[in-house]
């Protein structure tokens, strides 16, 4: 197991919130890997430290499962602000200060206002809140009924001690002195949409309001990192990103598999876990010489 990160356990422990998952449970499974004689390689990030090509050429069968790794950003004025952050990068930072892999204390502001309508979103207000923010607003474009982390994950922001304004866009970053200061933002509305299932948030023309922020935290997305560039090593990506797979997880590079949200694109743990689980009964098959190579 070649993992960028110095502990096992991937974006489970380094993503994800305790309140949500037993990190010490992803813990004693990693002790159990180790017992059947898995080796891990921490700190190893493959496409820097060693390329995938070694890999390929070096093992028998190769599983690609690197996730989701890196946010999408608002390209607003003031987007480039150094207050202004990438929400799961920011997570995930918190996690390497907290588990002792990283000696200073991400940064937090005294009034935060998050944009997004996902788990991250939820975890960013959260963190933001434990860190000592003492005003925390949750931005999101449609209503919590069309939000990825439903009525229930915004009931938990609330009392978490965020302030939602839903139908709302930021549309600018505010700054003075080369700091942030605010977030302007426009009202929006909800248009049903023939064949989608959740309205379109569309802008109401001459609705804006301003918070005042000196710092935010976007959750907007994430977006597949595969070890490579799309084409490199004979391997297909789809245009979203995620590496094209097939029904028993081949790519079209031979003997490369891939699985997890690399290969679906953001997703819960639920989702991921079966992927990974298809495609190890995959591998399996094809090391036996049950399962030969996709041709297509």
């Amino acid at each position: 197991m070649f993992d960028q990160m110095p502990e096992p356990g991937g974006f489970l422990i380094f993503g994800v919130l305790e309140i949500h998952i037993d990190k010490e449970g992803v813990r004693r499974g990693v002790g159990e890997l180790r017992g059947l004689g898995v080796e891990f390689r921490q700190g190893v990030r493959v496409g820097r430290d060693v390329l995938l090509g070694e890999l390929i050429e070096g093992y028998d069968a190769v599983l690609i499962a690197t996730g989701t790794w890196r946010s999408r950003r608002l390209r607003i004025p003031g987007s480039d602000l150094p207050q202004v952050h990438a929400a799961m990068e920011w997570i995930v930072d918190y996690h390497l200060w907290r588990y002792g892999y990283r000696g200073e204390r991400p940064p937090v502001g005294r009034r935060v206002v998050v944009v997004g309508g996902g788990l991250t979103a939820v975890d960013a207000v959260h963190v933001s809140r434990w860190l000592g923010a003492e005003e925390v607003h949750l931005v999101y474009r449609r209503t919590r009924e069309y939000a990825p982390a439903g009525v229930k994950g915004f009931r938990e922001a609330e009392e978490a001690g965020a302030v939602v304004h839903e139908l709302a866009q930021p549309v600018e970053y505010i700054a003075e002195g080369g700091r942030l200061v605010g977030v302007r933002l426009q009202r929006m509305r909800l248009v049903p949409v023939p064949g989608e299932k959740r309205p379109r948030p569309v802008p109401v023309e001459g609705e804006y309001f301003t918070l005042p922020a000196d710092m935010v935290l976007e959750a907007v997305g994430l977006i597949p990192t595969p070890p490579f560039n799309g084409g490199d090593y004979g391997i297909r990506l789809r245009r979203d990103g995620t590496i094209d797979v097939d029904e028993y997880k081949r790519t079209t590079r031979e003997p490369v598999f891939a699985a997890g949200d690399v290969s679906h694109g953001p997703s819960l743990i639920g989702p991921a876990a079966k992927s990974g689980l298809d495609a190890a009964r995959a591998i399996d098959r094809y090391l036996r010489g049950e399962l030969g190579w996709r041709t297509g």
